[in-house]
C-alpha cells in the first residue's frame, strides 16, 4: 500500500534533516581535527563473504581473523572476497603461545604455530600476528594495585614488584624472568620469517602476570629491536594495572595495533568487569588524544561486547571523534 507524506510529515522531516547532518558533522569534523585517521574492524573467524557484506553495512573497514592455521590457498580466497567488497583482513590473531614451557618440545610446536600464522597473515594480506608470548600464575602474584616494579634496563629482570618485603614474591619474580628470557629467544627465531613474510609480530598481553606497567611492557617490546617485532594493545585488558593511556605513550611508535574494550572498575578501584566499549572506566577522549600524541594510524578492531553491529559501529565513530 502506498503511504502519502503529509505535509506535517514532510515538516517534521525537514526540521529533523538539519540537527541529524549537524551532529555527523561534528563526529567528522572532530576526527579531522586530529592528525592521524583509525580505521574500524571487529574480530571474526574465517572471513566469509556473507558476513563481511554485514560489517562493511555496518560501516567497519574490515576484521582480525581467528583463522590462525588455515592454508594460504585458502586464506588467499578469504583476502580476494574481503578486497571485492573494498575491506581488509588486516590481522591474524594467534594468540597463546608457551614460549616459557619447561618442555622444549611445547616451545617449539608453539615457535611452528608462530610460524604458519605469519604464513597464513601473508596470504591473508594481513600486517600483523597477534601473539600472546605465555603466561605464568600458580605461586604468591601482587594485586594489580599492589604493584610497585623496578627492573634492569639491560635485561628486563625484575628487581622489585611491591614495596617493602619482595620475599614472599619471590618464585613470582623468577617465574617473570624465565619468561622474559624464554620469549625473547622464541621471539627471535621468528624474526627472520616475519622479514620474509611482511608480517609484524605484535606481542599482546591477556591477563597474564607479565609485563604488567607500561614502562615494563614497552622495555619488552622495544629490547627486541626489530622493526618486525611491536605491541598490539589491548585498551581494556590494563585498565586494572594503570591508565590505558600510559601504556599508549609509553609504546609510542612500537604500537602496532588496539584492541577496543572497557572495562568497569569497582567504586574502590580494585577489580571490576569487562563492559561494552564506552560503559566502563576507559577516559576515552584522553585515549584518543594519545593515541594522536604518538602518531598512531591504525586499525582500531572492537573485541567482544554485546553490541549490534550498528550500535558497536557507533560507539567506535564516537571514540575515533574523541568522544
Amino acid at each position: 500500500m502506498t503511504h502519502r507524506v503529509t505535509r506535517r510529515e514532510f515538516l517534521a522531516t525537514s526540521a529533523a534533516a538539519p540537527l541529524i547532518l549537524a551532529a555527523a558533522g561534528r563526529l567528522a569534523g572532530a576526527e579531522e581535527a586530529f592528525k592521524t585517521q583509525r580505521k574500524k574492524a571487529l574480530i571474526c573467524g574465517r572471513p566469509a563473504e556473507d558476513h563481511l557484506r554485514k560489517l562493511k553495512a555496518a560501516g567497519f573497514d574490515g576484521v582480525e581473523t581467528t583463522a590462525a592455521d588455515l592454508a594460504p590457498d585458502d586464506a588467499a580466497s578469504c583476502r580476494r572476497a574481503a578486497e571485492n567488497l573494498g575491506m581488509k583482513i588486516h590481522s591474524v590473531l594467534r594468540g597463546w603461545m608457551q614460549f616459557n614451557s619447561t618442555d622444549p618440545a611445547k616451545v617449539e610446536e608453539t615457535i611452528h604455530a608462530a610460524e604458519r600464522s605469519l604464513r597464513a597473515a601473508q596470504a591473508f594480506g594481513a600486517d600483523a600476528i597477534l601473539l600472546v608470548p605465555c603466561r605464568i600464575d600458580g605461586m604468591k602474584i601482587p594485586k594489580p594495585w599492589e604493584f610497585d616494579i623496578e627492573f634492569d634496563e639491560a635485561t628486563g629482570h625484575l628487581m622489585h614488584v611491591v614495596k617493602g618485603d619482595n620475599e614472599p614474591y619471590k618464585a613470582y619474580i623468577e617465574a617473570h624472568d624465565h619468561a622474559t628470557d624464554s620469549s625473547h629467544q622464541a621471539v627471535r627465531k621468528l624474526i627472520p620469517v616475519a622479514e620474509e613474510t611482511g608480517v609484524v609480530i605484535a606481542l599482546e598481553n591477556v591477563w597474564n602476570n607479565l609485563w604488567v606497567k607500561p614502562d615494563l611492557f614497552a622495555h619488552f617490546v622495544t629490547s627486541f629491536d626489530s622493526p618486525w617485532v611491536k605491541a598490539y594493545f589491548d585498551i581494556g585488558n590494563h585498565v586494572t594495572y594503570a591508565p590505558p593511556e600510559q601504556f599508549i605513550r609509553a609504546l609510542g611508535p612500537r604500537l602496532a595495533k588496539c584492541h577496543v574494550k572497557d572495562f568497569k572498575l569497582n567504586p574502590d578501584g580494585h577489580g571490576g568487569k569487562f563492559c561494552d566499549i564506552r560503559d566502563g572506566s576507559v577516559n576515552w577522549p584522553v585515549v584518543r588524544n594519545a593515541l594522536d600524541e604518538v602518531g598512531y594510524s591504525g586499525w582500531m578492531t572492537i573485541e567482544g561486547g554485546d553490541c549490534s553491529l550498528d550500535e558497536h559501529s557507533r560507539r567506535l565513530d564516537l571514540i575515533l571523534a574523541g568522544k
